[in-house]
């Protein structure tokens, strides 16, 4: 088992706590009526202390020895500490809730923010019910944002009407526009349309202003929240909606440090239309969380787009989910065994040492997507938006908020109550996720730069379907039953990877017809969507698996796939072991675990794919048409001039200087990502320029003209 880092947990702990309001309750507040109520009767609750933070407040006490649950009873005061109506249990506390269960907390939530209250807490042993705790009375904080400051002072629908409606996509629309109107920490950019041509928008936030394009956001190491992909799961929409206005117009420490060390991406509805409708699917009826591999659909082809283009490190995608026994916030990493380890460990990390242990401090209960009778759901389809990112190397988690109250929230039978505790619940951990971005960067980063480095190296096996297990310990859980192993089986495995899939024109350029009315992208279309190289060849178009989505190519490119789009021929390597002497490429030439002794040479219109190779002499490539080396090592100068495909030198080690000029490449820019170059590195004339997408080079030369900065 994969262990935490209790370090980065304490570091983002202390960063809530000291940089400001925004995640971490307030200071406690209240304390019982009078002097003599301090002496507690046999079992009785002592020491409550209640906190406020954004829609909750988080309630903590001693635990009474012995205590089977606990009951959360809640009463309106006015300003005198009055009641002003009958105390209701609103939360039930269980053994099950949190990591550390020496110190109960419970996030109470539901209630209208800005309201007073009392609050008391008794522990039941079995069913039999102990005396209350004396009682705490104080005012929640009302909704963020300053009504005297503009900006500030804006409000969605779903905060005027006091949850009694969602907010509309009119509304949102006049929202978001109000919002990069009045903030220069704001521009909000459409990344498509829908099907009904409703605007796709994105938020993307910055300090003192967002980078100006999106290779410039990339250069930051962004983080992307997806807030409303079904369109009859709206909580983690509203909470992005006041997300976003927090950060644009906030000026606390902790929301000016974080916006000036990254850039924050939110797509508050990705599914308007289904939105508008309130229906799961979108116009079409199609479960947009079953498409971000196969991008059939406008929307799915837009985020995907948007990954390519601004590639975010690290995501977050908010559901609802209708089990009621569940816990108040499910969570799950991407599972896909295809994903690679360092992303999949890191976003573990992240659910069980982060979003855990904070959840406990702040009493909400988060759980592994599945926990309490829930097996059935978060398996390894990779087209789930959070497997997908996965397979391009994003850290990051699925949210579930549970749709109804359950047992452990008996008062959320008011609609309005249940609105509001799924929507703060969202923005405790969205805010929970700024706040573990700003303590991991470095981790997070390198896991992503060793998983593109492993993925271009095209090393192990190929699964089609099949999931990493999700451990069950440590709590929130132990015992329980957690999300199905969904091992693959033995078809839906391939060990002798190819190198690399050959199209044909048909393949490549034909007519689909599974979008919307019967007309879909082609696959060429689709792969320049999620941004793969291919090179064209004299036979076919060859899409090498020597790049950072090596993952996921295969699941759509093999007729082994579960849900692919063609199937491909498998192109396995024309050349392993040793060759002494020169060699010459011409043609297609796949060299996997070989060795050369000689110089290589690629001849116009010839294709190298090389991974985990050793080439003990020159490379050079003129006129070639593509050109791959992956966590090879060549004793001697690279050269590559006037390419006119796709060039990717990913994690190799190179004994001189590297030098690309006046390439052409048409499936993007050459990516020169995570190399220890020793000598120059110099780029000059080619089209696109090259990029390293953030995985820096080691070079021990100068680096000169494009690739000055990578």
């Amino acid at each position: 088992m994969r262990t935490t880092k209790p370090t980065a947990v304490l570091l983002s702990t202390l960063l809530a706590v000291t940089l400001g309001a925004g995640t971490a309750p307030a200071v406690a507040f209240g304390q019982p009526a009078a002097p003599g109520s301090l002496a507690a009767e046999p079992n009785q609750v002592t020491g409550l202390r209640v906190s406020q933070a954004d829609g909750y407040a988080t309630l903590a006490w001693t635990p009474v020895a012995g205590a089977t649950d606990y009951q959360i009873e809640r009463t309106p005061v006015d300003a005198s500490d009055t009641a002003t109506g009958p105390g209701v249990v609103v939360g039930i506390w269980r053994p099950n809730r949190q990591v550390d269960n020496t110190s109960p907390t419970f996030a109470d939530a539901g209630f209208d923010p800005g309201q007073r209250f009392r609050w008391r807490v008794r522990a039941r042993i079995d069913t039999a019910e102990q005396p209350y705790s004396a009682p705490v009375t104080g005012s929640t904080l009302a909704p963020w944002g300053d009504p005297a400051v503009p900006g500030q002072n804006l409000r969605t629908q779903w905060e005027t009407t006091k949850a009694a409606q969602y907010t509309s996509d009119v509304d949102e629309y006049a929202y978001t526009a109000e919002i990069d109107r009045l903030s220069d920490r704001v521009r909000v950019v459409e990344i498509g349309r829908t099907v009904q041509d409703r605007p796709i928008n994105m938020f993307v936030i910055g300090h003192p202003a967002p980078p100006a394009t999106p290779a410039a956001v990339a250069a930051t190491s962004p983080l992307a929240i997806n807030c409303n992909v079904h369109g009859n799961e709206p909580g983690d929409r509203e909470a992005c909606l006041v997300l976003a206005r927090k950060l644009a117009f906030g000026t606390d420490a902790r929301t000016v440090d974080l916006l000036s060390h990254t850039t924050v991406l939110i797509v508050p509805t990705i599914n308007g239309d289904g939105r508008a409708a309130n229906t799961r699917g979108n116009s079409t009826g199609q479960d947009l969380n079953r498409d971000y591999s196969l991008i059939r659909q406008p929307e799915t082809t837009a985020y995907v787009e948007m990954l390519r283009d601004y590639r975010p490190v690290a995501g977050y995608d908010g559901h609802e989910y209708g089990n009621s026994q569940a816990g108040d916030l499910p969570m799950l990493p991407p599972r896909h065994q295809n994903v690679a380890k360092q992303i999949f460990d890191e976003s573990l990390d992240m659910i069980e040492g982060h979003m855990y242990v904070q959840g406990a401090r702040d009493g909400w209960w988060a759980c592994p997507y599945g926990c309490q009778g829930g097996s059935g759901v978060g398996l390894s389809e990779e087209t789930i938006l959070r497997n997908t990112l996965g397979l391009k190397n994003t850290v990051n988690s699925l949210l579930e908020l549970r749709s109804s109250g359950g047992q452990t929230r008996p008062d959320e039978g008011n609609s309005a109550n249940n609105r509001r505790r799924k929507t703060y619940s969202a923005l405790w951990t969205f805010s929970q996720f700024l706040d573990y971005h700003r303590a991991n960067l470095p981790a997070i980063t390198k896991a992503r730069g060793e998983a593109i480095g492993f993925q271009a190296s095209n090393t192990g096996r190929l699964v089609f379907r099949g999931s990493r297990p999700i451990p069950l310990h440590p709590a929130p859980h132990p015992g329980e039953a957690g999300p199905r192993d969904d091992l693959p089986v033995p078809e839906m495995i391939l060990d002798d990877a190819p190198c690399a899939y050959k199209l044909t024109e048909e393949q490549y350029n034909g007519a689909r017809t599974d979008g919307p009315d019967g007309v879909g992208a082609t696959v060429a279309q689709r792969i320049a969507a999620h941004g793969w190289k291919v090179v064209k060849g004299t036979d076919g178009y060859y899409v090498p698996l020597a790049q950072p989505e090596r993952g996921l190519i295969p699941l759509l490119l093999d007729e082994q796939g579960a849900e692919e789009w063609v199937a491909g021929s498998r192109v396995h390597p024309t050349r392993t072991g040793r060759h002494n002497g020169p060699l010459t490429v011409s043609g297609f030439a796949c060299l996997e675990d070989a060795t050369v002794n000689g110089p290589v040479t690629v001849l116009p219109g010839a294709i190298l794919v090389a991974t985990g190779t050793t080439i003990s002499g020159p490379v050079n490539a003129a006129g070639a048409a593509g050109i791959f080396l992956g966590d090879s090592t060549v004793r001697g100068p690279v050269s590559v001039a006037g390419t006119t495909g796709a060039i990717s030198l990913i994690g190799n080690t190179v004994s001189g200087p590297v030098s690309m000029a006046v390439n052409n490449t048409g499936s993007g820019p050459a990516l020169i990502a995570g190399n220890s170059v020793h000598g120059p590195l110099s780029c000059a004339v080619n089209s696109p320029a090259p990029t390293n997408i953030e995985v820096a080079n080691s070079v021990r030369g100068p680096r000169s003209g494009q690739c000055a900065a990578l």
